[in-house]
């Protein structure tokens, strides 16, 4: 169930440069095949080089989200933001969730089949690309 102080995002009023990406859990120990179910869906825009384009992340904030979804468990809704340190993913209203930190995201392409590393409660966990869209 979305949270409640998420404000829907107008898909027709966002730039051409947002995109829906999915990442999912890579192999690691523990899952030597991955894991499709353990993974993050991000509405962000992507500049020409399918990086992250922090100047229309500076100007649709609000629309920059983060689904975090796990087995047996509710989705959490976020949003993705830039503080010192760089790209993290952000919970409001979590208590259980820590915001969750993109390892040089500023340097990573999203482009399908590369590996963003995500830093989880003090754990590094790395994830690939499976798809990018338009929203």
């Amino acid at each position: 169930m979305p949270n409640s102080r998420l404000k829907p995002i107008l898909n027709a009023s966002l730039p051409v440069q947002f995109r829906k990406i999915r990442l999912a859990l890579a192999r690691e120990p523990g899952h030597p095949e991955g894991d499709a179910d353990v993974a993050y869906l991000l509405v962000a825009p992507l500049d020409t080089e399918d990086r992250i384009d922090a100047k229309l992340y500076r100007e649709h904030k609000d629309a920059c989200r983060v689904v975090r979804q796990r087995p047996n468990e509710e989705d959490k809704y976020g949003h993705l933001v830039h503080r010192p340190g760089g790209w993290r993913f952000h919970y409001e209203g979590e208590t259980e969730l820590t915001d969750e930190v993109g390892y040089h995201l500023s340097h990573e392409r999203f482009v399908v089949g590369e590996y963003i590393s995500i830093d989880e409660r003090g754990k590094m966990h790395t994830y690939r690309v499976i798809s990018v869209s338009s929203i």
